[in-house]
C-alpha cells in the first residue's frame, strides 16, 4: 500500500513539475513574440512620425485633446514609449485589450493633452517587466505621432489591487505606467509628472 501512494505521489510531483515548465516555456515564448512584435512595429510608427516632423503631413490643431492614430498592420498607434534607465522603446496602441496587450503597450485612459495618459502593459521582459526598477527622478519619454516628444519623470511607485481602478486613472500624475506583478495579484504602478526642463 505504501508503495502504491508513494508511486501516485511521484507521479503527481512528476506532473506538476512537467506543468510548471510547460507554463514558463510557453511564458517565455510569449515573451519573445511580444519583443519581435516591438522590433517590427516600432520603426513603422517611427517612421510616421518623422514623416510629420518633416512636413510630409498635415500638423494637427495643438488645442484638440484627442491624440492623433495611424493605423499600422490592422492596429491604430498613438506613439511610442522611450524609457532610457531600462533602455526600451515601444509602441503603444490607442486601446487596451487582451490580444492587443500581447502585441505591444497599450494605452488604459486618457492623453497626453489632457495630462492623464495611462499606459498598460504585459509584465514580458520587452515590455514593462522592469518597471518596478525604475527610480524616482527617471526619464520616461513618449513620443506623440503628431512629432511632439513629451518629457517626464518618475514621481512615485506603488503597488495597487487590480481592482482599484478609480486610484489607477486619477491623480495628479500626467503619465501612469502599470503592469501585473508576475503573480496577477497586484499592479506595479509608475506614475510620473512632466518634467520642467
Amino acid at each position: 500500500m505504501r508503495n502504491r501512494i508513494g508511486t501516485i505521489c511521484m507521479v503527481l510531483g512528476t506532473i506538476s513539475v512537467l506543468a510548471a515548465l510547460s507554463l514558463f516555456l510557453f511564458n517565455e515564448w510569449e515573451d519573445r513574440q511580444a519583443g519581435a512584435s516591438v522590433e517590427e512595429i516600432l520603426p513603422q510608427v517611427m517612421e510616421q512620425i518623422k514623416g510629420v516632423r518633416e512636413g510630409e503631413q498635415d500638423y494637427p490643431d495643438p488645442y484638440d485633446p484627442i491624440m492623433t492614430e495611424v493605423e499600422i498592420d490592422g492596429y491604430s498607434y498613438i506613439g511610442y514609449l522611450t524609457i532610457p534607465a531600462l533602455d526600451l522603446n515601444l509602441p503603444v496602441m490607442s486601446q487596451w485589450s487582451y490580444p492587443n496587450l500581447k502585441v505591444s503597450p497599450c494605452r488604459y485612459s486618457g492623453s497626453t493633452k489632457t495630462g492623464d495618459l495611462v499606459i498598460a502593459a504585459h509584465n514580458y521582459t520587452r515590455h514593462f517587466g522592469n518597471i518596478s526598477s525604475l527610480q524616482i527622478g527617471d526619464a520616461v519619454y513618449f513620443n506623440d505621432m503628431d512629432g511632439v516628444v513629451w518629457c517626464y519623470e518618475v514621481a512615485e511607485l506603488n503597488v495597487l489591487n487590480p481592482t482599484s481602478v478609480e486610484e489607477m486613472t486619477s491623480g495628479d500624475y500626467d503619465l501612469t505606467l502599470f503592469t501585473c506583478t508576475y503573480t496577477g495579484k497586484s499592479r506595479v504602478t509608475v506614475r510620473c509628472i512632466l518634467a520642467e526642463d
